[in-house]
């Protein structure tokens, strides 16, 4: 199984050899995520993807789906593909949990832009680097409309070299710029086993 670049048929078990390791693999993921997962104020949740975790999302799909041709399979994995890291780059999905629906009436129209909004901020003071959101471009046009935005965006974070550098060995904290969402500044800290996982990811290891 290849440990880098895109996922590909390769990756993905049949039904019946991952049926054996699903226990075991979600148990991984689970862990995994635990480190990639951080919440910013009340209802923002980013999940920082990777290899691993879209690997999972393509078996749960195909398992869910009862996927058996490599045609079905492949679509998936392109769809996935796109939401995969660069080198220099952090790749997440943005969360609104909403667990109603006078939640869904009060933050989705208040919230429209929220993919652009997300911060990260490395070190302190005045020398912080802000790496900015940018919303996934094949799924922005689907998610976001004038009036509403959606529970779910894929967002990047492109970095510098010297961002890249300076996130491996400085504080980073999380932030939402968003003027409907107070609560997501001045945001939150990264801890280090996160942001030694993020790290990993930004130089392709």
């Amino acid at each position: 199984m290849n440990e880098r670049g895109p996922l590909t048929l390769a990756d993905i078990a049949d039904q019946r050899a991952y049926e054996r390791e699903r226990e075991a693999f979600r148990s991984q993921v689970i862990a995994v995520k635990k480190l990639r997962r951080v919440t910013v104020g009340p209802v923002i949740t980013l999940t920082f993807e990777s290899r691993l975790t879209m690997r999972f999302q393509v078996q749960e799909m195909a398992r869910a789906e009862k996927m058996l041709t490599d045609e079905q399979i492949q679509h998936e994995l392109d769809v996935y593909n796109r939401l995969l890291p660069a080198p220099g780059e952090l790749s997440a999905t943005l969360f609104l949990e909403l667990t109603n629906e006078e939640q869904l009436r009060m933050w989705l129209p208040r919230l429209v832009g929220v993919e652009s909004a997300c911060e990260l901020r490395i070190g302190g003071g005045r020398s912080t680097e802000i790496v900015p959101s940018t919303p996934e471009q094949e799924h922005a046009s689907h998610l976001t409309r004038a009036a509403t935005t959606s529970a779910v965006h894929y967002v990047r974070f492109r970095f510098t070299d010297e961002q890249v550098a300076a996130f491996a060995g400085q504080p980073v904290a999380l932030a939402v710029n968003h003027p409907e969402y107070p609560d997501g500044l001045p945001g939150t800290g990264l801890s280090d086993a996160t942001r030694a996982e993020l790290a990993a990811d930004l130089v392709g290891a």
